[in-house]
């Protein structure tokens, strides 16, 4: 039976057998991993993936396609919107760090990302399909044009690569851009760092991207009593992720 994609779940199905291998080979899969898959949708990548690791967990919001997933052996599925999933949870019940990957539906991708932040010490690694704008944004360094918030949040916690990219006629129906993979492996935590107070200082040093951090930062800074050298005449996207880290560790809750 043919299934329609519905546009409020942001569908894209993967249809190209030789991207599909090549997702799978990257992510290299073997038995007894706990491999968990956002939005298998059809099950393009599910299959290929269960052949090669036997069993997998698979998260699907569509009701219709979590009845037609149940039915293959192999497969455990949870029937829930991702951003109330508890991966936490799942890496308990599982006894080991999930490897998790999927085509992550654009229109929730970054909240999706941001999800999985917290939880990035109980995960090995993450494959995703993503729009190629937000990759590159994942990946960008300091004065280039696509770093920002999305670039210091992700890659104070990750190593993130490309994988490969992804033309619109990969999928049905074809999305409006360009896609790509991206592989993110966790770095070691830093208990030094506190994430809410990162967020915060990322927040508002990006909050004005084209002036000098001196009128956005720098005035944050003084309102919490700093003292400390960090640089304030650039502007936010040339500050590597390091300076940002160390300025979290300055402004520490005492």
């Amino acid at each position: 039976m043919r299934h329609a994609a519905k546009k409020r779940f942001g569908q894209h199905f993967l249809v190209d057998d030789s991207v599909i291998e090549g997702i799978c080979d990257a992510i290299d899969p073997k038995p007894g991993q706990a491999l968990v898959e956002i939005g298998p949708g059809l099950g393009a990548m599910t299959r290929p993936l269960l052949a090669r690791c036997q069993a997998l967990t698979v998260v699907e919001l569509d009701r219709d396609l979590a009845a037609r997933l149940r039915r293959e052996a192999g497969l455990t599925v949870v029937e829930s919107d991702v951003l109330k999933v508890d991966f936490r949870a799942l890496a308990a019940a599982a006894g080991q760090p999930l490897r998790v990957v999927g085509n992550l539906p654009y229109n929730i991708s970054t909240p999706i990302l941001f999800h999985l932040l917290p939880v990035a010490d109980v995960v090995a690694d993450q494959h995703f399909m993503l729009q190629k704008e937000v990759v590159d944004r994942m990946a960008a360094v300091p004065g280039n044009k696509d770093y920002g918030r999305l670039s210091v949040m992700l890659q104070w916690r990750y190593r993130i690569s490309g994988v490969l990219d992804v033309p619109p006629d990969a999928f049905d129906p074809p999305p409006r851009v360009d896609s790509a993979v991206v592989r993110m492996r966790p770095l070691p935590a830093d208990a030094s760092v506190d994430p809410a107070r990162l967020g915060q200082i990322v927040m508002v040093a990006f909050s004005q991207r084209r002036k000098l951090l001196r009128s956005t930062l720098g005035r944050w800074i003084e309102s919490e009593g700093l003292d400390t050298p960090f640089d304030l005449h650039r502007r936010a996207e040339e500050v590597p992720v390091a300076e940002y880290l160390a300025l979290a560790r300055a402004a520490a809750p005492a």
